[in-house]
Formats: C-alpha cells, structure tokens, sequence
C-alpha cells in the first residue's frame, strides 16, 4: 500500500502534465480546475488530491525559478529538449529539495520512483543524478 504522500506526488505530476499540455495557463485557478478534472477520472481521494493539488501549485508559482535550476543542473540539456514527464518530474523535486520540508533522501527517492513508473528507461538515472546535483548544491546532502 503506498503512502498518502507517495500517491500525492502522483497525482501532482499529473496535475503537471495535464496543466503543461494546456499551455500552462497562467491563471492562478488553473491546477485547481485540472484537479477537479482528474477528481471525476481518479474518483475521490481528498488527501491525496489535496496534497498533490498544493503541490502541483507550489510548482506552478515558481516555474521559471524551478526551470533555471534544473536547467542549471542537468549539464548539456535544455529544458525544453528533455520529455514533459521528466521535466515535471525534476520540477517536483526542485521544488521540494527547495522547500525543505521533507528530507532530500526522501524527495529525491520519491522522484526516481516517478521516474520508474511514467518516465522512460534513462529517467530514473538522469532524474536521480540533477536532483542529487542540486540538492548538493542547496546544501541538503
């Protein structure tokens, strides 16, 4: 059984994904309508929605911030060439090595579990090795 918070993250990559293909829109409401979405498709789970909902938002507000510090961090890539999932993937984890509210063995972890079950064969490693980077780099590890 996963927990709460691993089901959250999940959700909010999710979130990220279906927000992205939307143009990103820049209103502020917009993770929360994507959220009502994925509410009618995944069925009611306030805890986990909730978390992944203030998550998924966490991101959204910083995303030029979160960008430049993957970018920064993942040597000889763009941003913009690296796969959607991957990209949110490594926002998510920026975003929480940032925020420090969960250890950075925990963030990162839970990204390369990300990156295992939606990204593609080399995800998991790229994915751990930017995280690792920058969590170094805050000062976490």
């Amino acid at each position: 059984m996963l927990r709460v918070e691993t089901k959250g993250r999940a959700r909010a990559l999710q979130l990220l994904y279906a927000w992205e293909l939307q143009g990103a829109p820049a209103r502020p409401l917009a993770i929360h309508d994507v959220a009502t979405g994925l509410a009618r498709l995944t069925g009611p789970e306030p805890r986990v929605l909730d978390f992944a909902e203030a998550l998924a938002a966490g991101v959204a507000a910083d995303i030029t911030a979160l960008d430049r510090e993957a970018a920064k961090a993942a040597e000889n890539w763009r941003l913009s060439r690296i796969a959607i999932v991957e990209r949110n993937i490594l926002r998510l984890g920026v975003h929480e090595l940032r925020r420090g509210e969960t250890s950075a063995k925990v963030a990162i972890d839970e990204a390369v579990r990300l990156a295992h079950w939606f990204g593609g064969e080399r995800a998991p490693g790229f994915v751990n090795g930017v995280l690792d980077r920058i969590a170094r780099t805050l000062g976490r590890l």
